[in-house]
């Protein structure tokens, strides 16, 4: 199963290549990453999950410049590993112009202080392994 989550394209966005700027890329992700972990689930009534983490890693391939704002890009999430403490995620970044970016991210659970990591929980675990396919 796969998350499908949506980040909304501003025109202050666009650099001044007249492009989306790269490290915008991690906010569209950071957005859907949001939504997969917290909005979506206050939107069906359940309890958000996984708002104690922070990014270990990322890593983003550009596929297609994105030109203009002012719309929703489609953003696809799924978990492709769980180890102990963290897990991974990748993201593809989609519009009616095709696949602009391949996003990968490596989660880490942290503890209420934000100061080290912790293992997931059970819970965390059932819910990730919903979404657990193999990398692309």
């Amino acid at each position: 199963m796969r998350f499908q989550g949506k980040a909304h394209v501003r025109w202050d966005d666009l650099d001044a290549f007249g492009h989306v700027n790269n490290a915008t890329y991690l906010t569209y992700a950071q957005e859907a990453r949001s939504d997969f972990f917290w909005f979506s689930r206050v939107r069906e009534g359940l309890t958000p999950i996984l708002s104690d983490m922070v990014v270990g890693r990322t890593e983003v391939d550009y596929l297609i410049p994105i030109f203009e704002g002012s719309f929703d890009l489609e953003v696809i999430i799924w978990v492709t590993k769980i180890g102990t403490a963290s897990f991974a995620l990748e993201y593809e970044m989609l519009s009616k112009n095709g696949l602009h970016a391949r996003v990968k991210t490596v989660q880490v659970a942290v503890t209420d202080a934000k100061d080290k990591s912790r293992p997931l929980t059970q819970a965390e675990r059932v819910f990730l392994s919903q979404y657990l396919e193999e990398p692309v």
